[in-house]
């Protein structure tokens, strides 16, 4: 299999990425110290910039203006760091990346009212592309986000069904992937062919990318991903390996339990974890994330060989090669 570096794909659009940082930052000047302190430290935890990465990549390739190109990339990614922040408070999460999680060190009420910040200045910089149509899909994607969070809280636990599923990774996940790849081609001033072929290659490798997060839920230890393994299940939440080894190991008696809360059961869960490490379940995973980057792959075939779209081609190879 081949391993790709981030560099791989980051290299083009590197200098644009930089400010792409410093316009997050600048989202917090003049404000209250504690909370431009907050901000840096979401901002120094790092993380990968994919979604940035995928707007400027797509935006560069369709020929989009560089300034704006940047304003919606700032305005994704503080989208998306505001969704961890609160998502990291829901879980009770102490570690992301290794690094404390900004509830690990304030309270709850303050948390809260930063990733509100951060929500908020995302919207101002989505409002400052000056495109009615990126606001308005802007907006949908974090209604789609919040209701997503909410149908997986209040009825999904417990449910072994791959609609579920899928409708879960598209509004957790996909869905942002999809307005990155999208927004990017809409305000590049392209025709709505391309822009549905850019959507398509967002929510494609937005799924892969889900996909293969499950899977390190299973494959990864504590100390790296910060939180038990098989965390998703200790919360009645049902993914793809643990949906393929149910679909192949119905009589297991752990199976039968977890529609009538076997998933509060840490021991039960234990042995499902073990069982589903052992099974065959992680590699029919990666294959299922395999199938959605291959997808992708044919959506960016319509375009010209060029530095961005090479490096669309290894950004979604990376989806699924990569590990925390």
């Amino acid at each position: 299999m081949k391993i790709l570096s981030k560099v791989n794909f980051v290299t083009p659009v590197q200098t644009q990425i930089k400010l792409v940082e410093d316009r997050m930052r600048a989202q917090a000047d003049e404000r209250h110290p504690d909370l431009r302190a907050a901000l840096e430290h979401l901002l120094s935890a790092g993380g990968k910039r994919v979604r940035p990465t995928i707007v400027l990549l797509v935006g560069s390739m369709l020929g989009g203006d560089s300034e704006r190109l940047v304003t919606l990339s700032a305005a994704v990614e503080m989208l998306h760091t505001a969704t961890l922040v609160h998502d990291d408070l829901i879980d009770g999460a102490l570690l992301r990346r290794g690094t404390p999680t900004l509830n690990a060190r304030w309270s709850p009420a303050a948390t809260v009212l930063t990733g509100d910040f951060v929500f908020a200045r995302a919207a101002k910089l989505a409002a400052e592309t000056e495109s009615i149509p990126v606001m308005q899909h802007f907006a949908e994607t974090l209604a789609i986000i919040v209701n997503g969070e909410l149908t997986q809280m209040f009825s999904s636990r417990g449910i072994a069904n791959r609609e579920n599923y899928y409708q879960r990774i598209y509004a957790k996940t996909a869905s942002l992937f999809e307005t990155c790849a999208y927004t990017a081609a809409l305000i590049s001033n392209t025709d709505d062919e391309t822009c549905e072929l850019m959507r398509q290659f967002g929510y494609d490798i937005g799924m892969a990318f889900q996909i293969v997060d499950d899977i390190l839920d299973f494959t990864s230890n504590e100390g790296t991903i910060g939180k038990p393994v098989g965390s998703d299940l200790l919360n009645g939440l049902i993914t793809l390996p643990a949906l393929y080894y149910i679909e192949s190991h119905p009589d297991d008696p752990d199976v039968g339990e977890l529609a009538e809360g076997g998933y509060a059961d840490p021991q039960r869960v234990a042995r499902l974890v073990d069982a589903v490490r052992a099974s065959d379940s992680i590699r029919q995973a990666r294959g299922e994330a395999s199938r959605f980057v291959d997808k992708a792959l044919a959506a960016l075939a319509a375009f010209p060989a060029g530095n961005e779209r090479e490096a669309l081609i290894e950004l979604a190879h990376y989806i699924t090669d990569r590990e925390l």
